[in-house]
């Protein structure tokens, strides 16, 4: 099996990606994974849409798995097979706000405890590092504004990344950015400005 990450907005597969989804004869991926790639598939290949995640690891061997954004950052890349990376919203995120990320802690929140998601921000952002959380529509970006709160720090909303409605919204713990998409990541960066 392949698992194939279609980047996390339009235009961020890769070569290595388009090249293993046109040689595909069976293709499985969310609504949104196959459309982000439709114009690569070819029309004798079989295309699925996943249903029912629970039963995604009993997949035939020669299956192509989409994956949104890239597979081992909160996607498939867990059913192991050959993992063909996309551009992340990591990547994307940081590039679109010009800041390095090579200290980042990556924190997954997306269908994980909040509270925890928190926690683990805070106690990054104290050892002066950046964080990178991969957020859900419903992640409570006022609630770590108020964990944060008396830190200087800067806190982006990156939202819809690689879509034309792309935008980043930029706050501080004391005025945090609110989201105004479901599909959103959060950096928290030390105030590097002074």
């Amino acid at each position: 099996m392949k698992v194939v990450g279609v980047g996390c907005g339009n235009g961020m597969l890769t070569e290595e990606g388009v090249a293993a989804i046109q040689g595909a004869r069976l293709i499985y991926g969310s609504r949104r994974a196959i459309e982000r790639v439709r114009h690569h598939i070819n029309p004798g290949c079989t295309v699925r849409t996943i249903t029912d995640y629970k039963t995604i690891q009993s997949l035939p061997d020669e299956a192509v798995i989409l994956s949104t954004g890239d597979p081992l950052l909160a996607g498939l890349g867990y059913l192991g097979g050959e993992i063909i990376c996309g551009i992340s919203s990591l990547q994307a995120a940081f590039a679109a706000v010009g800041l390095s990320w090579s200290n980042v802690s990556v924190i997954d929140a997306h269908g994980k405890d909040h509270a925890e998601a928190i926690h683990d921000a805070v106690t990054d952002c104290r050892r002066d590092r950046p964080v990178f959380i991969i957020a859900e529509p419903k992640f409570p970006v006022h609630e770590l504004a108020e964990a944060l709160r008396g830190m200087d720090l800067v806190i982006y909303i990156c939202q819809d990344l690689g879509e034309t409605e792309e935008r980043i919204i930029t706050g501080t713990p004391e005025n945090p950015p609110v989201p105004d998409s479901t599909l959103f990541c959060c950096i928290v960066s030390p105030n590097r400005t002074k």
